[in-house]
């Protein structure tokens, strides 16, 4: 044999030895420990509860055909073995990952995170998990990498948390071929779209403080480029305007307490003023801070009301008349609407509005007596 010959064998594999040192190859000792140890397996769990593979299989998957006792064997092995079902396999199985996954663009308003909250809720009761994907800018391109990520991650299908007006823009769309659902958007000509019915609200809002009495009604509103804030701007000069009042000039904010306060510092300085609709509950306890320390009482001299009803708006000094959200029937129809649309293979379009309703407590009242005079 000449050297190539054994070049060629070496490179195979093969050092020219005999059968003996030829196995010599296999994993030593060392280099089995140095292995990953195997979790346990079905049949480990099947040998623990002297049942069948195949029994462990239906208890896995939850199918029926299995008695109570023998369910409960099946569970104690798997807890005493630390066994978990293999779900990717499951999931091909089925053909689905019982995985929904939700995009948002902000997680510091109050209305996102109370959404989000509610669609978890709603997806574990439906036997869903969630997979959240922030995602900080909204352009098409973050979009679409959201959306890929998401496929990676192996999820059914998508709900969108969109506060900002983007699908109306023609350089952004949401990828085809996906089962989505938007929240809070003016899509629905285009997509599936659940969202608070924000105008109505925003009507009551206007109307409880024009039927106390009061002469017009100042606007604290949410930032510019909110789908949400729009709404209920429109909604809030709409209103003034059929009941022959003339707007006052709208005051800006970024629903954030602070926004109110320095807003509620220069709304306090008009003595004109006498109530007041905030976008937000948060705006709305910053303008009470502002009111409180410029000397004009809530709601003696000045009425607020607020929108969404946060758990801490009755606690508000003095208790904050509010317009409720239902943020639970949001998030349940958000995920009953795409768990359609993956079952039934809807059309994406069309839009459900979630009634509001007034929450009235002790900052608003009539406006001060000598102004009815």
């Amino acid at each position: 044999m000449n050297k190539g010959d054994d070049a060629d064998r070496a490179a195979d594999g093969d050092s020219g030895t005999d059968e003996g040192a030829r196995t010599s190859t296999a994993p030593t000792t060392k280099q089995r420990a140095a292995r990953p140890r195997q979790g346990p397996s079905m049949g480990d769990v099947a040998r623990l509860a002297g049942v069948s593979a195949q029994t462990v299989s239906r208890v896995s998957n939850g199918f029926p055909g299995v008695t109570e006792e023998t369910r409960r064997q099946v569970r104690a092995a798997m807890r005493e073995l630390g066994y978990r079902p293999n779900s990717a396999a499951r999931a091909l199985r089925r053909g689905e990952f019982r995985t929904l996954g939700v995009i948002t663009f902000s997680l510091s308003t109050m209305g996102n995170i109370r959404t989000l909250d509610a669609i978890a809720t709603s997806a574990a009761r439906q036997g869903y998990a969630v997979t959240l994907l922030p995602v900080a800018v909204p352009t098409q391109d973050e979009v679409n990498g959201a959306f890929s990520r998401l496929g990676e991650l192996a999820v059914d299908a998508v709900i969108v948390i969109l506060e900002t007006h983007l699908l109306d823009a023609a350089t952004v769309s949401l990828p085809p071929g996906v089962p989505v659902v938007v929240a809070d958007s003016d899509a629905g000509d285009h997509y599936t779209v659940v969202d608070t019915d924000q105008a109505g609200g925003a009507r009551d809002a206007v109307r409880h403080l024009l039927d106390l009495g009061h002469g017009t009604v100042w606007h604290l509103a949410g930032p510019e480029d909110s789908f949400a804030a729009q709404r209920r701007a429109n909604a809030w000069r709409e209103t003034l305007t059929e009941a022959g009042r003339t707007p006052p000039p709208l005051v800006r904010g970024d629903w954030s307490a602070e926004s109110g306060y320095r807003a509620g510092l220069r709304l306090a300085d008009r003595p004109d003023c006498t109530a007041v609709f905030a976008a937000n509950d948060q705006m709305a306890l910053g303008l009470l801070r502002a009111l409180h320390e410029r000397g004009r009482e809530v709601p003696g001299d000045v009425s607020v009301i607020g929108f969404d009803d946060i758990p801490e708006a009755s606690s508000f000094l003095p208790p904050l008349t509010t317009i409720h959200q239902d943020f639970a029937e949001v998030g349940r129809l958000c995920v009953a609407g795409v768990l359609t649309k993956m079952r039934q293979d809807l059309p994406e379009h069309g839009t459900t509005l979630v009634p509001t309703r007034l929450v009235h407590r002790a900052s608003t009242a009539p406006p001060p007596a000598r102004l009815l005079r």
